[in-house]
């Protein structure tokens, strides 16, 4: 049972959990060093959250989660679950397992992340979802959205922007800007 909302003074603004917004952007030069912010990133991760990857086609999504993956420490080879929409890396250790979904092909919603049929609590794991924006928001109010992007006028293909926005409470106190040193 849920506890009654504390009272508040007419006019007085309560944000929502989901309105609560952290962000930092990132610049990343080589596929490498991609890889890299994932490892560095699982540091921040914990069982239950939601890892939404938004990119063109080859912009790093996989690279990034294959960097989450060696960081949490999983079992089995992180690659695209494009053809198989999900699989789920179980954890070498005491750390969560990671889901690695493809939402490409999904109508998006709880009910078809459900349907996939995943031997695993998906608050008991870290779920990261390419593809998934606009489709799997209303898993949960908290959520990190890595938004990446190839750099205009980059000659070698390589260079990306990448933005981290921490949403809801869970992200609130979290020090998104350790990525970037």
């Amino acid at each position: 049972m849920e506890a009654p909302a504390a009272p508040h003074s007419p006019g007085e603004h309560r944000a929502s959990p989901a309105s609560v917004s952290v962000s930092v952007e990132l610049t990343v030069s080589a596929p490498e060093q991609m890889r890299e912010l994932g490892r560095h990133l699982a540091k921040l991760l914990r069982a239950g959250d939601l890892v939404m990857l938004t990119g063109e086609l080859g912009a790093g999504k996989t690279t990034l989660t294959r960097g989450l993956g060696e960081g949490l420490g999983v079992r089995g080879a992180v690659t695209s679950p494009t053809f198989v929409i999900a699989r789920v890396h179980p954890s070498l250790g005491d750390g969560p397992p990671l889901v690695h979904v493809d939402a490409y092909r999904l109508g998006g919603g709880l009910d078809e992340m459900e349907d996939l049929d995943l031997d695993v609590s998906l608050s008991d794991s870290v779920v990261v979802v390419e593809w998934g924006e606009g489709k799997v928001e209303e898993l949960t109010e908290d959520r990190l959205h890595v938004l990446i992007h190839r750099a205009v006028g980059d000659t070698t293909d390589e260079v990306r922007h990448v933005t981290l926005r921490g949403v809801g409470e869970r992200w609130a106190a979290v020090d998104l800007s350790v990525l970037s040193a």
